[in-house]
């Protein structure tokens, strides 16, 4: 995953310090909520929904826009906010540390053809609801709570 400036800029004054962050993921589904878009990171295989950084002054649904169409080439809707979750504390492999703070949003598909787009996955492709790969559990709960159609997110508390 490319490091956004603002994220080195701290790292230059607090090293590895445990860094608190807002980071995005973003569920995008066809128009008729039959298959879902997941890409396979380059840095552990592992199939996902299009996660990312929320950028400093960034609206977090325009984040997750911006992260579908940098990271697996189409262009998505936010359809409502799904999932608020505190995501465990992560030690990266030079060291540093961070905790995210997760918005989850479904999303639907509004044009392109999925595609790797910047380097940060292997693939991207759509996935029949049904016919998942296999997925964190943090993940197949978002996805979840983006099929259920509900008017909120889920909060855990």
């Amino acid at each position: 995953m490319a490091t956004p400036d603002f994220i080195l800029e701290l790292r230059r004054h607090i090293g590895h310090a445990p860094l608190w962050l807002s980071g995005v993921t973003a569920v995008v589904m066809d128009p008729q909520r039959t298959s879902v878009l997941l890409v396979r990171r380059a840095d552990t295989g592992a199939w996902t929904p299009v996660t990312g950084i929320i950028d400093p002054g960034e609206e977090p649904a325009a984040a997750g826009g911006r992260e579908v169409e940098e990271e697996a080439g189409v262009l998505a809707r936010p359809v409502r906010l799904v999932d608020v979750r505190t995501l465990p504390l992560i030690t990266y492999e030079n060291g540093d540390q961070a905790q995210y703070l997760d918005l989850c949003f479904l999303f639907e598909h509004v044009s392109g053809d999925p595609h790797p787009a910047d380097g940060e996955n292997t693939h991207a492709r759509w996935f029949d609801l049904e016919e998942l790969p296999e997925l964190s559990p943090r993940f197949q709960e978002q996805i979840a709570c983006a099929r259920a159609g509900g008017p909120a997110a889920e909060f855990r508390v």
